[in-house]
């Protein structure tokens, strides 16, 4: 994804868009999940948790 369709999807998202929302947590899910691996297991709740981090991220963010 190129940035300028990067910064649309935030500013999307950040204006409250669902699927701007789905999409940047698609494009971030193989992170979060490595992220969740604790002691070589998949922790879900783990994972529930950084995807809250980053919609809470994605709120606060200024693209300016």
């Amino acid at each position: 994804m190129k940035m300028a369709d990067f910064s649309k999807v935030l500013m999307r998202a950040k204006s409250g868009d669902s699927n701007s929302l789905e999409a940047l947590l698609d494009m971030y899910r193989p992170l979060l999940y490595k992220e969740s691996i604790v002691k070589g297991i998949f922790d879900e709740d783990l994972f529930q948790e950084l995807c809250l981090v980053l919609i809470k991220c994605i709120a606060k963010f200024d693209i300016r």
